[in-house]
């Protein structure tokens, strides 16, 4: 008995090891999930689903976005932090969810530095800072003359963490005080500007500069530390300041939930690298701004920690407190 029961344990465990085996060789079966945490229009959504489209190319699969807003992203990294870990569900991620979070909510439903497996990093934009039209400003200088002639009665509009940041840090650099307005998606507030409801938002190029181009809205000032080639004719925060080290920009990469097989990983790096060297991917996001960046899981997991270090000193820095 004691032979058999041996012997069956062994059949057993082959099956299962065969099994695992051929389920990471067959990666992947099936259409796989993309969570966006932040509303369709948005950099996240726009970039996220040319790169969907191309990795599908690659991987034999429909990478298929589902778009999940809302919290700065906290709504759709937690969808994916308590996902299986079969690689078919992933975050399309950004500073937002993978960097900056964790300094700005006291009680994450999720342990940000142990709940994701970097893939693959997209790449990043800069910010314009934009204005009403109605507002009787023509340059950064101006906005933080009228701001410190009545403090507080500017408003500034957010919907993401990088929105907010870098408005929360020109106030602390420029010495003036604005007050903030939340909204769940980039869209909407960018919306409520051109309405006049709120004074400034500053947001990713892909929401602002088509806008800014129409003359619906006015730019004044890019978050970069370098002008964009994209609108050449907008100083940068530090030129338009006279200040120095003044710099904002938005990341983009993937994430898939924590312990994720390494062949999947791998497999999803290869098609998110192959996405980003496409010529026709990266000029049709030259305009915005968007630069690509290939590289390994292990390069984005150490940027992760560097860019989390970055975030919560400039979120120090800027007065802004956990909530």
């Amino acid at each position: 008995m004691k032979k058999i029961s041996i012997l069956s344990y062994g059949v057993a465990l082959f099956l299962s090891i065969a099994s695992a085996t051929s389920l990471a060789d067959n990666y992947p079966s099936k259409p796989i999930k993309a969570i966006v945490p932040f509303a369709a229009g948005s950099a996240t959504d726009q970039i996220g689903r040319a790169f969907a489209a191309k990795m599908a190319e690659s991987l034999g699969q429909p990478v298929v976005i589902e778009n999940r807003p809302g919290a700065n992203g906290m709504i759709g990294a937690d969808v994916v932090a308590k996902a299986p870990a079969d690689g078919y569900t992933l975050l399309f991620g950004t500073n937002s969810t993978n960097a900056a979070l964790k300094s700005l909510v006291k009680n994450l439903p999720y342990n940000q530095d142990t709940a994701f497996t970097p893939i693959g990093y997209f790449g990043s934009v800069p910010l314009i800072v934009t204005v009403n039209n109605d507002l009787p400003v023509k340059s950064l200088n101006g906005l933080v003359s009228l701001a410190k002639a009545d403090p507080g009665k500017i408003t500034f509009a957010y919907a993401s963490t990088s929105q907010r940041v870098s408005s929360e840090m020109l106030a602390s650099v420029a010495d003036i005080k604005m007050t903030g307005v939340s909204y769940k998606s980039g869209p909407n507030a960018m919306t409520d500007l051109i309405g006049g409801q709120v004074n400034m938002f500053t947001a990713d190029f892909a929401v602002t500069l088509p806008q800014v181009q129409a003359g619906k809205i006015r730019g004044l000032a890019v978050t970069s530390l370098k002008r964009s080639p994209a609108i050449p004719e907008l100083p940068t925060v530090n030129e338009a300041l006279g200040i120095k080290n003044y710099e904002l920009i938005a990341f983009f990469a993937v994430f898939g939930p924590a312990g994720m097989p390494k062949d999947a990983v791998m497999k999803l790096n290869k098609a998110i690298n192959e996405a980003a060297k496409s010529k026709d991917l990266t000029e049709r996001f030259a305009s915005m701004g968007f630069e690509t960046q290939p590289g390994t899981p292990e390069a984005l997991a150490q940027k992760i920690k560097l860019e989390t270090a970055k975030w919560a000193q400039a979120i120090k820095a800027a007065g802004m407190e956990p909530e």
